[in-house]
């Protein structure tokens, strides 16, 4: 099995509706020969942040000697994007050659996309005897395919609603999926401030005996204003240290403010493991500095005839919507805004839609080439009556940046966003693989 082969075969598996469940999982594991219990690991979930804390936690890691492997999901383009130890992305060799092996492993069997892609992970790390990995939860908690682990720390960023299909249409519920990751006497540490979904995460935390590191509690990240994305953290306040560190001027690579909370997030769970991971102050510094999350409020410029702003980030939900709004109105300065969404059609696209439109002088409906995209004609009608006069649609998003660049002056910004899988197909044509360093 070559690579294109071993991938072909993982996209196949799209055909199986997503399964929760760990009965299976664990299972499989075993007949692999439990990879997963050759390495530590930390485990992140949440609704939005858990990349780009899991991105922070690997830069400062690996700036402090380690040799760490990465698992996060979704992907932009190319699936290896899933899959890091250090710098490097899986190479196609590895993958095929994991590949295989779970094929034949499974012998027939059915399985899916994400146990396939979270077994392969397991496998990769194992073989390349990692130090440590950081495990990014795909769907939930409780019944995610990566909760098979016992980690060294348990992070939940943050709960919203979303995948309320497959979670729950409460807080409250979102909020048990999330806690699922919380495992007897292993520490916690979290973002969660919303009342319900924080009284969910602490009864889950008292019931296991884990202890709980809450933000703005026991820890906090601070903007620096007027430092130009400088920050401060105060680290924990119990349990880990005599006097709790306080470090200024850290310096905050990915844009937008509520990065700071992810940040910290990370810091905190540092805190945590440092009897078995040390980081000194200047590894974190430069782990930060060297932190890199690709279609997350991403700004580049497009050189060429008509050099124009573009900004990619990949809010899917309301949640990460409005998050998007308070960066396009503090973090970034333009004349008009030109907006490119798509979005799942199984998604709330009305309200995030909305989170963002009224900023915006132009609106261009496009899909992306995935089967759950909706379609440009059908999100139209979702926008108040006066903003419809300004929506377009694109039946490709290569039609779609055409237009926007079209209709983009020298002081305009054109943002995507609205669903990973359009930032994803943007982004690679406008700037190639992230798997190639571009």
């Amino acid at each position: 099995m070559n690579y294109q082969e071993a991938w072909s075969f993982l996209d196949r598996l799209q055909f199986f509706k997503i399964k929760l469940g760990l009965e299976s999982m664990n299972l499989f594991l075993e007949s692999l020969g439990n990879p997963q219990q050759h390495f530590p690991c930390l485990h992140i979930g949440g609704t939005n942040g858990k990349g780009s804390a899991a991105a922070t936690l690997h830069a400062v890691l690996g700036a402090a000697g380690y040799r760490v492997g990465l698992y996060t999901s979704p992907h932009l383009s190319s699936v290896r994007e899933r899959f890091r130890i250090g710098d490097a992305y899986i190479p196609e060799d590895d993958f095929a050659g994991a590949a295989a092996r779970i094929v034949a492993i499974l012998g027939g069997r059915r399985i899916t996309y994400f146990e396939f892609a979270t077994a392969l992970a397991m496998l990769w790390f194992a073989d390349r005897e990692v130090d440590l990995a950081i495990l990014e939860v795909g769907l939930g908690g409780r019944l995610d395919a990566t909760n098979v682990v016992t980690p060294l720390v348990s992070v939940i960023t943050n709960v919203s609603l979303d995948h309320e299909q497959y979670l729950g249409t409460s807080i409250e519920q979102i909020a048990a999926e999330k806690a699922g990751i919380i495992k007897p006497g292993i520490p916690v540490v979290t973002g969660v401030t919303e009342e319900a979904a924080l009284a969910v995460i602490t009864a889950a935390a008292a019931r296991n005996n884990s202890p709980l590191y809450l933000s703005g509690r026991d820890f906090s990240g601070t903007a620096e204003s007027g430092s130009g994305n400088r920050w401060t953290y105060r680290g924990l306040a119990v349990g880990c240290s005599p006097s709790p560190v306080r470090y200024t001027g850290l310096p905050l690579k990915i844009k937008g403010e509520h990065q700071v909370g992810n940040a910290a997030l990370a810091l905190a769970a540092l805190e945590v493991i440092d009897r078995r991971f040390a980081v000194r102050e200047a590894q974190i510094r430069l782990g930060l500095d060297n932190v890199r999350w690709p279609g997350r409020l991403e700004e580049f410029r497009m050189a060429g005839e008509k050099p124009v702003r573009i900004l990619l980030d990949g809010a899917h939900n309301p949640d990460g919507a409005r998050t998007l709004r308070k960066a396009l109105q503090k973090d970034f300065r333009y004349d008009r805004l030109i907006l490119i969404w798509g979005a799942m059609a199984d998604k709330d696209i009305r309200s995030a839609l909305l989170e963002v439109a009224p900023l915006a002088r132009t609106i261009i409906f496009t899909r992306a080439e995935a089967e759950r995209s909706a379609l440009p004609e059908n999100m139209v009608p979702l926008l108040p009556e006066y903003l419809r006069q300004t929506a377009f649609c694109a039946p490709s998003v290569a039609d779609a940046l055409d237009l926007a660049v079209d209709r983009c002056g020298p002081a305009d910004l054109i943002c995507v966003a609205g669903s990973l899988y359009l930032v994803g197909r943007a982004r690679q044509l406008l700037r190639g693989e992230v798997v190639d360093g571009s």
